[in-house]
């Protein structure tokens, strides 16, 4: 009889959806006839399994004026005029925060503490390496918009090893350099930027460089970032850096949720305000609520949630750097 009325519960919930999924692509993302119903299977999983702890009730400790934004590589623009016409292109379309990379490598570029950019002296002689940054930020108080300063891509010299053996993105020898150049931005910026972004992706392939991925040592470095922040001004937001949706546990690629309890085991639930996650569907629909570690799509962010509260964070949001679908 209890399977009987749970089962009935199953068929109800899949009609009840099927109007607005039209179809068993529609409804699990799924291209083939088995991954289909596979995907029907994982639905009645969803429904008949404890749901996960959302905490909807709590009130966060951080509070977006809106909740849409862009990723700007503003950085990358050679022309002072082409950063502001970006600026206003997307002020005009509505976005108010902005997530703009402060490449460390592109900073404090020739060695610790030398804030001088000499690669192209000959062309152009010594140029500020904050010039442009600086035109950003004011930028950004012209338009009226809020900037997430993201703070990642470490300098050759913060590593023994060469780039081609240890790869561009790998994590400085010693996270004291990054805490260093963490707090210079933030001096810089005091009273202009609040929201810093430590890190992006750090449990994927190649954002950890050429080895395996390491949430205890990403702890470390997340934690001596959000120290040197809290230091110029306790009133900084420190976003965690941005966690990538894989079920790959192949070492250099950890699943998302395994690396984030493995860093709350290792203290980091007291070094970020603001989670941060991707939120990609990949090959899944919009209308795909299946709730399994296995499966990414975009509820995926509800586990990480649930992962959340049971370790004390309800408080805090998760806001989302990345996001989108495949089309094609």
């Amino acid at each position: 009889m209890k399977w009987s009325v749970v089962g009935l519960a199953c068929v109800g919930l899949l009609l009840s959806l099927w109007p607005r999924a039209g179809s068993l692509y529609g409804l699990t993302g799924e291209d083939d006839l088995d991954g289909q119903l596979i995907g029907v299977m994982q639905w009645v999983n969803t429904a008949v399994r404890p749901q996960p702890r959302l905490a909807a009730t709590t009130e966060f400790n951080v509070q977006p004026e809106t909740i849409f934004g862009v990723n700007t590589f503003l950085q990358q623009e050679v022309e002072p005029e082409k950063r502001e016409r970006s600026m206003q292109l997307l002020r005009e379309a509505g976005f108010h925060y902005i997530r703009q990379e402060f490449t460390w490598e592109d900073i404090e570029i020739h060695g610790k503490g030398d804030f001088e950019d000499r690669r192209n002296v000959e062309a152009v002689g010594v140029v500020d390496a904050w010039a442009k940054y600086d035109q950003i930020v004011a930028l950004a108080e012209q338009y009226d918009v809020e900037v997430i300063a993201r703070l990642s891509n470490p300098p050759s010299w913060s590593r023994s090893q060469p780039d081609e053996v240890i790869g561009s993105n790998a994590p400085p020898d010693d996270v004291a350099d990054y805490a260093d150049f963490v707090r210079a931005v933030a001096m810089r910026y005091n009273g202009r930027l609040s929201y810093f972004q430590l890190w992006n992706e750090p449990n994927i392939y190649p954002e950890w460089g050429e080895q395996n991925v390491d949430p205890e040592a990403f702890t470390a470095l997340l934690c001596a970032g959000y120290h040197a922040i809290k230091a110029v001004n306790p009133d900084m937001v420190v976003l965690l850096g941005a966690l990538s949706p894989t079920v790959a546990m192949d070492g250099r690629n950890v699943n998302d949720l395994v690396f984030l309890q493995r860093m709350y085991n290792a203290g980091a639930g007291d070094c970020f305000d603001v989670a941060s996650a991707q939120g990609y569907g990949l090959w899944s629909g919009a209308l795909d609520r299946r709730l399994r570690p296995t499966v990414i799509n975009y509820p995926h962010h509800m586990l990480i949630r649930d992962m959340m509260v049971r370790n004390g964070d309800a408080a805090k949001p998760i806001w989302i750097s990345e996001m989108g679908w495949n089309v094609a």
